[in-house]
Order: C-alpha cells, then structure tokens, then sequence
C-alpha cells in the first residue's frame, strides 16, 4: 500500500478518471512476493513429488484448486 500510494491520482485535480501508473507500481511492488510464494509452492510441490508422501500431495492440489477458483472469481468480478 505503501509503495502504491505514489502512484494514486487525486480525483480534483485530474477528473474522475485519472490516468496513472497505479497498476505498475502496484504489480512490481507485488512482484515479489508473488514470486517467493510460487517458489514456495513449486518447491513444495517437487519435495511432495520426490518423498512420494501421496497425502500432502494431496493436500498440495486442493491448495492449488481453491487458487485456481479465487482467481476464477475475482476475474468474474472486474
């Protein structure tokens, strides 16, 4: 939010639909932390896959599935 913030428009003195760079700085602010997360997760996954311990794959795919979903919904929202 912190880095975001440079980013956003004051609405009186640019209209109500300002152009801006909100999204970008938004997204490389993000960038990171979605990276760390998917790593996180791909090496869980591998380690799931070489221990062959079947239960936290299982786990492991429900995570991936209600993601998949929320992602789904949100998109259906904007």
């Amino acid at each position: 939010m912190y880095v975001a913030s440079y980013a956003w428009a004051i609405p009186q003195e640019d209209g109500l639909h300002a152009t801006t760079g909100e999204p970008f700085v938004w997204a490389l602010g993000v960038l990171p932390i979605f990276a760390s997360f998917c790593s996180l997760g791909f090496i869980w996954g591998v380690a799931i896959a070489v221990r062959r311990q079947w239960q936290s794959g299982r786990l492991w795919l429900s995570a991936a599935c209600i993601w998949v979903i929320a992602v789904a919904i949100d998109f259906a929202h904007h």
